[in-house]
């Protein structure tokens, strides 16, 4: 068997499906970001440890949690309150925790959005490390995500998990992505003057995590970043083969670009040195 910790901040909406999903485990440990709504109320309800941590960022939450919050097994999942666990996932993960080969594995996500699976444009499969063996995985900040320390190789798992990435709305989404694209300027002010491209990864990866971490390295540096990634996601991946909610998404995405871009400008020109103005200056 494997531990479950639940990830929350305000997620009244998804809480109860998110537990729910989660049950055929039974170690359960819901991680609430000091939620101002009924999250903590409505996790309480079923048979769960829920505890509360401030949040400073999704690496350091994540690390944390895996440092301080004591969970039954040797292995854990991580959950986000809009994904689900599903049977199929959880029968291969009783399957992979058998084998010592590995100390952590990469999931799939399928990407929910205006009630139907965006196939295309999201990359997939899009992985991401969700199963683990406690004390030999660790997660650091990049932008407004984390990326993963492991002490060993990473397997891949082959079921994926379903992420509701707009359960709450259009505004919630909105009001997340704004917050979101200020960690994303930071962390690309951060790559431009000190990081690199790690061409051999962008070229020849043995994975499509080390890829698509070279590819995004790579975008921070191109020009038009939120056209290129508007046609890149639309036009190259087929996000016109998802219809209406492929253009919506590839739109909104194009949008988050937009904001960061203006951001990087914004921290970009608050650097600039002023130039004081003294009276002899202004003397004739």
């Amino acid at each position: 068997m494997f531990s479950i910790y639940i990830l929350t901040y305000n997620e009244e909406r998804d809480i109860e499906a998110c537990i729910n999903s989660a049950r055929l485990s039974d170690d359960i440990i819901v991680v609430d970001s000091c939620s101002s709504d009924r999250t903590v109320e409505l996790a309480q309800r079923y048979p769960v440890r829920v505890l509360s941590h401030a949040f400073e960022s999704h690496g350091r939450q994540r690390t944390w949690m895996l440092e301080n919050l004591p969970t039954k097994y040797e292995w854990a999942y991580i959950l986000e309150a809009d994904e689900r666990m599903t049977p199929a996932l959880f029968a291969e993960c009783l399957e992979a925790i058998k084998n010592n080969q590995y100390v952590g594995y990469y999931v799939a996500e399928q990407v929910m959005f205006m009630n139907r699976w965006i196939r295309h444009c999201t990359q997939y499969p899009r992985y991401q490390l969700r199963l683990l063996r406690k004390g030999q995985v660790w997660f650091t900040d990049y932008g407004h995500t984390e990326r993963e320390v492991c002490q060993g190789a990473i397997g891949f798992l082959k079921e994926t998990y379903p992420h509701y990435t707009c359960s709450k709305g259009f505004s919630r989404w909105i009001e997340k992505h704004n917050r979101y694209s200020t960690d994303e300027a930071r962390e690309t002010l951060h790559q431009l003057e000190q990081g690199s491209v790690n061409w051999g990864n962008l070229l020849l990866g043995r994975s499509e995590v080390e890829r698509r971490h070279a590819l995004k390295d790579l975008s921070l540096r191109l020009p038009f970043r939120p056209l290129l990634r508007f046609l890149y996601m639309y036009i190259f991946l087929g996000g016109f083969l998802d219809g209406r909610a492929g253009f919506t998404w590839c739109t909104l995405q194009a949008f988050y670009e937009y904001l960061i871009t203006l951001k990087v400008w914004e921290l970009k020109d608050q650097q600039l040195p002023t130039i004081e103005t003294t009276d002899s200056q202004l003397s004739f």
